[in-house]
């Protein structure tokens, strides 16, 4: 029987760095551009560094997104504290700076079934702490039965989100001030109105 492999601490500066790296490559050349030589090269270790802390390259990739997510999940819960908890969601979901990388993962993921697999994982349990949260709110407004249901205002804010920036890092502007006028208004039926 064969020992374990030992793998690098997860607390480490040396594993921060690397993932630090691997972002970077990602938002500069595309996911394609990470391999274990490219990340040594940008961090100044050796490629057999990058696999004592990552047996595969799919470890690495997971690894920054689990480290993401673990990010993103505690802005959104300062986001859903907040006095207009649907409008903080809503500027969290416009942030730009995370969307080349997410582009870059989704476009890995069609490739990849751990990384799609962890994605889901992450975007389900991001949803469920979200309905947790705001689904009684939205009960209480003026909402009538026949308007949206509080899942379908979450992938609306997620989908128009996702959409204005990805058209706008293309130089697209038709319609998108429009778009979020109107989710801006709806979501100010449901929170009150926005103080900011």
């Amino acid at each position: 029987m064969s020992k374990p492999r030992r793998v690098g601490n997860e607390t480490s500066a040396t594993r921060a760095r690397l993932l630090d790296a691997t972002e970077q490559v990602m938002l500069a050349e595309g996911y394609a551009a990470v391999t274990s030589r490219r990340v040594a090269k940008e961090t100044g270790v050796t490629p057999a560094l990058v696999h004592y802390y990552f047996s595969t390259i799919d470890d690495l990739f997971l690894a920054v997104i689990r480290r993401r997510g673990e990010q993103s999940a505690k802005r959104q819960e300062r986001a859903l504290s907040g006095p207009q908890p649907f409008h903080a969601l809503w500027e969290l979901s416009k942030e730009r700076a995370g969307t080349g990388l997410l582009m870059e993962f989704v476009a890995l993921a069609n490739h990849r079934k751990v990384i799609a697999a962890e994605i889901a994982e992450q975007a389900a349990d991001s949803r469920k702490a979200q309905l947790d949260t705001l689904g009684d709110l939205i009960e209480r407004t003026d909402l009538g039965p026949d308007d949206l249901s509080p899942e379908a205002i979450l992938v609306l804010i997620a989908s128009v989100s996702r959409t204005i920036a990805l058209e706008e890092s293309l130089g697209m502007d038709v319609g998108l001030a429009q778009t979020t006028a109107f989710i801006e208004g709806l979501l100010t039926r449901i929170d009150g109105t926005d103080e900011r």
